[in-house]
């Protein structure tokens, strides 16, 4: 396979996973109101994922917590993927497959959003932490790929990108982060 014709193909699955985000406009709208809803009670956002979710978690925690296009004062955001002691620490000690759910339940608050990145959607420590995010309250979201996994019957919204392809999957996770960091700087 050609460079040119092995490109052109990555950009068309591309263009075929985003074509998918047209139909989730509205559950994208709540994920927004959510997290407003959330910010504007004194409440914060917690993103989680692994690998690259995970790389997606932060960087778009630092896009709340430091800016994204407009100067405006810090959005109550964090990562819970940035910590390697804690990371370690739990997986060394417990389970890495408990590690979200335990910082969920020390970190997050009743009202607060939860947002959990997992391309399958089966990913232990991502849906245990979900569970964890509805028994204390918050309002847990899971940004999925492929079927949605078993994540889609634990969050209380699921956006599931219709693609089996990781990497069109995360690309498509990180234009809805982006997304909400545009429409956080519109609103305020």
């Amino acid at each position: 396979m050609s460079l040119s014709h092995s490109y052109n193909a990555s950009l068309a699955r591309h263009r075929q996973a985003f074509a998918t985000l047209e139909t989730h406009e509205d559950a994208l709208i709540t994920v927004f109101e959510q997290c407003q809803k959330a910010v504007n009670t004194g409440g914060k956002i917690l993103f989680f994922g692994n690998g690259g979710s995970a790389a997606d978690s932060q960087h778009l925690a630092a896009e709340f917590m430091v800016r994204y296009k407009a100067e405006r004062a810090p959005i109550r955001a964090i990562a819970l993927t940035t910590d390697t002691s804690i990371l370690t620490a739990h997986s060394n000690d417990y389970s890495f497959d408990y590690v979200f759910e335990r910082q969920i339940l020390g970190l997050a608050d009743p009202g607060d959003v939860v947002i959990g990145l997992s391309t399958s959607g089966n990913s232990p420590n991502v849906n245990l932490g979900l569970q964890a995010a509805n028994t204390i309250g918050a309002y847990s979201i899971v940004l999925t790929g492929r079927d949605g996994g078993k994540a889609k019957d634990i969050a209380n919204l699921s956006i599931i990108i219709d693609c089996d392809e990781t990497a069109r999957i995360q690309e498509a996770h990180l234009f809805m982060g982006h997304w909400l960091c545009e429409a956080f700087d519109q609103a305020l």
